[in-house]
């Protein structure tokens, strides 16, 4: 098998591309071919099987697995579903829900900080106060 850095597969690919086939745009290592080009050899080997598919992968330093693993790549890109109307109402349901309690929580944090902040106050003024007027030892 040729290398995909070999000038005579260079030479190769510009005669292929001279003829109008479709192949990869590229000399790098298939597994570093752009998707464009990906899918261009997945539609290339389409109608082919067994010796010619065998013969398409040789000159091209492909593995049939390679197609077969892009394919379905392509494939599965293009049965991805979005979610049913009545999943985006639960789920703008559920935001709404996650806003509020988000919003419930964050007046709950501000009240807290003020009673710390309040509590620190007050804990700086009585040692202040023991300070200027120490606590008498009378007991």
């Amino acid at each position: 098998m040729q290398s995909p850095y070999d000038p005579a597969l260079r030479a190769e690919i510009r005669h292929w591309k001279q003829e109008g086939q479709l192949v990869p745009a590229t000399s790098k290592a298939p597994e570093q071919w752009s998707p464009a080009d990906k899918l261009a050899a997945v539609i290339q080997a389409a109608g082919l099987s067994g010796a010619d598919l065998g013969a398409y992968c040789r000159e091209r330093g492909l593995f049939p697995k390679q197609l077969a693993r892009w394919r379905q790549v392509a494939e599965d890109a293009n049965n991805q579903s979005g979610p049913s109307m009545n999943d985006q109402k639960e789920l703008q349901r559920q935001n709404q829900e996650l806003i509020r309690q988000n919003r419930r929580l964050e007046r709950e944090l501000q009240k807290k900080e003020k009673a710390l902040a309040e509590a620190a106050t007050l804990l700086m003024l009585t040692k202040k106060r023991d300070l200027l007027w120490p606590p008498s030892e009378e007991t």
